[in-house]
């Protein structure tokens, strides 16, 4: 990380300092002032990268969009091409990937409820994300809505996790997974 800019290291560690203030305490207990002391930087470092605190959630909000398009990504990728590849890797984001149930994604959960909370308008990053997968879902050579149907089930339980509504142990999520692989199998 040395070959960084130091303004690089700052902007992130405001980011991360946001992101735990919002997880621990809500959005109202996010000012720039908290943010520039939970990230040991001076109030006019942060005010260099955000000038607001509507600024700090929309970078906030930035972040988490690029960080899902990564990691779906890299999901997607890992998964052998033919009919049903993003829905495919649906499946596998959900149910093999430790990211729907890590750390950072609980801090991101956080921050994602908190902009909802505080202004819809600002969800539009991550909404773009899923938009472009949905559309390869629907895209691909699957009879019609079932791309669909795979990605709204695992939107669905990565939801009942993010609200901590309801986790289904290995044996529901085995049967989830075969009920939701059959939609799949053989249909091109």
């Amino acid at each position: 990380m040395l070959d960084q800019p130091i303004a690089l290291d700052t902007r992130s560690r405001v980011l991360d300092a946001a992101e735990r203030i919002v997880q621990a305490r809500g959005v109202p207990a996010l000012t720039l002032e908290a943010a520039a002391r939970e990230a040991g930087v001076s109030k006019g470092g942060l005010l260099y990268h955000f000038a607001s605190k509507e600024a700090l959630l929309a970078a906030l909000m930035q972040r988490l969009a690029e960080f899902i398009q990564f990691s779906f990504d890299a999901t997607r990728n890992a998964v052998p091409p033919g009919p049903g590849r993003t829905a495919r890797a649906c499946l596998a984001w959900q149910f093999d990937s430790p990211v729907p149930h890590d750390e950072h994604t609980d801090r991101a959960s956080a921050v994602f409820l908190a902009a909802h909370h505080h202004d819809t308008a600002l969800l539009a990053p991550v909404r773009e994300v899923f938009a472009r997968i949905r559309l390869a879902a629907e895209s691909e050579d699957l009879p019609p809505g079932r791309g669909l149907a795979v990605m709204a089930a695992c939107d669905g339980l990565f939801m009942a996790h993010m609200f901590r509504m309801w986790q289904p142990d290995a044996a529901q999520a085995a049967q989830l997974r075969a009920v939701l692989a059959a939609l799949l199998e053989g249909a091109a």
